[in-house]
């Protein structure tokens, strides 16, 4: 274990050798997390194994999706047990069984949606139907599932257990509703929606319908989020350097580096750490990924070379899969 990092009640120390990742393996890009209710990890990767499962402890169990993804991004797993894995640019949600068998594919692979989008986000000239760069998934209360599409559309959907696309929300920009790449997800059990609105520095809360209510700014370029057991919220964040735009605003000394945050779900700040010494136990280059399991442990992947690791702002051997212990 390394020195400890949190404060007050989450505190927490990194295990450096919880992944026992099989030999000859890697996975320079880890998009997603996710834990299901035996807290077995679904680590959703660019590698050549895309969802590698381990137990709590780290110790392998099973790995698959060989030749199902395009891009790797977003996870979730189902009351159910099932997996939902959003693949970016192929336009589509699949769900599978536990051990990889597929049962459902939401979207048209291959087939995005028309939001006018000519490059990048800034082009995007309206919100369309499902998909254009799907990015995450969770659930509502009563059985509803959440998808953010938000690389080259600016909105929210809303489909039934069944798959039945119910309603979608809102529009590229910077107000109320309106996104600038919606990143991640996640879903209180009131049923309130919480996306990170990664781009417009903020995560914008809507009622289960997709009203808006509220947003958090206290942030910088939030890249996923998930709602623990105790009912906190857990951030990772982008440092201005990593994965830049050119609408991004210039890093500075003063800016935040790549971190950690812990709200509860009011917003107020409970804890929060990284520094820019970003290979260093409990830093970060790229967090993307980020999953809370019933212990309160949380898991942090990163996508660093997507990020900046192709460039050479990385180097290859900086942690792209970490566990943090709670004490």
């Amino acid at each position: 274990m390394t020195a400890v990092v949190g404060e007050g009640s989450f505190t927490y120390q990194v295990d450096p050798t919880w992944e026992q990742l099989p030999a000859g393996w890697s996975h320079p890009d880890v998009a997603s997390i996710a834990v299901d209710d035996q807290d077995r990890v679904f680590v959703f990767n660019r590698g050549e194994h895309p969802v590698i499962i381990y137990d709590r402890n780290g110790t392998f169990l099973d790995a698959w999706g060989e030749g199902e993804f395009s891009n790797a991004h977003g996870i979730a797993i189902a009351p159910d047990g099932t997996a939902y894995c959003g693949d970016k640019e192929a336009h589509a949600v699949k769900r599978f069984t536990p051990d990889g068998r597929l049962l459902e594919v939401l979207g048209t692979p291959g087939v995005p949606s028309d939001t006018g989008v000519v490059d990048d986000f800034l082009t995007i000239k309206q919100g369309g139907p499902p998909f254009n760069g799907p990015t995450d998934i969770d659930f509502g209360p009563t059985g509803d599932v959440y998808v953010s599409d938000g690389y080259w559309n600016a909105r929210v959907h809303c489909f039934a257990s069944n798959g039945r696309l119910r309603f979608s929300w809102g529009q590229p920009g910077t107000g109320k509703g309106e996104f600038n790449i919606p990143h991640a997800l996640a879903v209180a059990a009131d049923g309130r929606v919480l996306v990170a609105d990664r781009e417009n520095d903020r995560i914008q809360i809507f009622s289960p319908e997709g009203v808006y209510l509220d947003e958090w700014t206290d942030l910088t370029r939030p890249d996923d989020l998930t709602i623990g057991p105790d009912g906190h919220v857990y951030v990772v964040e982008l440092g201005r350097y990593v994965g830049r735009w050119p609408s991004t605003p210039p890093d500075t000394p003063d800016s935040p580096p790549s971190r950690l945050s812990v709200f509860d779900l009011e917003g107020n700040l409970l804890a929060r750490w990284g520094t820019r010494a970003a290979c260093a136990p409990a830093s970060f280059f790229a967090p993307h990924g980020i999953a809370v399991d019933s212990r309160g442990d949380i898991y942090v992947g990163e996508a660093n070379w997507s990020g900046g690791g192709k460039d050479g702002d990385v180097p290859p051997d900086c942690h792209t899969l970490q566990k943090f212990v709670r004490r």
